[in-house]
């Protein structure tokens, strides 16, 4: 019989084309993505890799076996649904993964209704980088929080097969010292007068960047003088040190370092959308119904908060 855990590891070997960046996908060391792929080719009788000094590739063998995978362990986790279904209770773990800022402000106000049901536990991780739907559609969590700055729904491109559940809009807001002439509530948010200050900004390349280009390129274009740092927790935390101002999706603002203010940027400032993702399936489960119920009131929880704490007109 074969094992469905090392299927799921031929799959994402299949996905990630590296024994190595398997191993590094899903927390093991490489010897034993080796060892239980080799395993896993006693199982069927044949080679399913072609190893060489170079590194391995699928074998004809390994591909057809990969596309059975991803059926049977879809129809797996469709039966597993149907029988949880039947319970009509929560039950088992939840597997949510989030981007940092939003891990910080949905983890305290999911564990209290999710504490209530006994029979269930939710684990919830951190992912740097925006991988949150590809660990989705691998089965490697049962939710991701994901953000989107295009404005189109994701749901409708190559990532249709999966339920994306809109939580959120995250506005842009600017980050001042407080003290700076911009920390006046009732001083108007000029993006013209504002090239003239000391930028601190993430790294080309990170999602939160391309707002804050968006942003000013309607007046120029970012300052070449800008400041750069990985972590929009460092940038808030120079930020209220009086090093510079920063631009910053609003729910950075969460669990943000004190000596800072908030100003809302103008109507046309760019805009990130926060989305729940899950595989259809999963949702027939009780405790994964339960999860995205809390996650909903989560998100209006820190949509108030957010609209609250950001001060003064444009």
């Amino acid at each position: 019989m074969l094992d469905l855990r090392r299927l799921h590891l031929l799959r994402e070997f299949s996905a990630r084309g590296t024994i190595a960046a398997t191993a590094h996908a899903l927390g093991y060391t490489p010897s034993a993505v080796s060892q239980q792929l080799a395993a896993l080719e006693r199982e069927t009788g044949v080679a399913l890799l072609d190893r060489s000094p170079r590194g391995a590739e699928l074998t004809d063998a390994g591909r057809l076996l990969v596309l059975q995978a991803d059926e049977i362990l879809a129809l797996v986790e469709a039966a597993e649904s149907v029988i949880a279904e039947q319970s009509d209770v929560a039950l088992g773990v939840v597997t949510v993964t989030a981007f940092p800022t939003a891990a910080v402000a949905f983890a305290p106000l999911l564990a209290p209704p999710l504490r209530r049901h006994e029979g269930m536990q939710l684990v919830l991780r951190q992912t740097l980088l925006a991988t949150g739907t590809q660990k989705v559609r691998s089965r490697e969590v049962d939710v991701a929080l994901v953000d989107d700055w295009s404005g189109q729904h994701p749901g409708r491109g190559p990532d249709s097969g999966l339920r994306h559940v809109h939580l959120l809009r995250d506005p842009l807001v600017l980050a001042v010292p407080e003290g700076h002439a911009l920390s006046d509530p009732e001083r108007p948010v000029v993006l013209e007068n504002l090239l003239g200050e000391s930028w601190i900004v993430a790294p080309e390349g990170e999602r939160s960047r391309s707002g804050t280009d968006r942003l000013l390129a309607e007046v120029g274009g970012l300052p070449g003088a800008a400041w750069e740092f990985e972590g929009l927790g460092t940038i808030l935390s120079l930020v209220s040190r009086g090093i510079g101002i920063a631009a910053v999706p609003a729910l950075a603002m969460v669990g943000a370092p004190a000596g800072l203010t908030y100003r809302r940027l103008p109507a046309s400032a760019p805009e990130r959308h926060v989305y729940a993702v899950l595989r259809p399936a999963s949702l027939r489960r009780p405790a994964v119904q339960v999860t995205l119920s809390a996650l909903r009131d989560a998100a209006r929880q820190v949509e108030e908060l957010l609209s609250s704490t950001a001060e003064g007109p444009v």
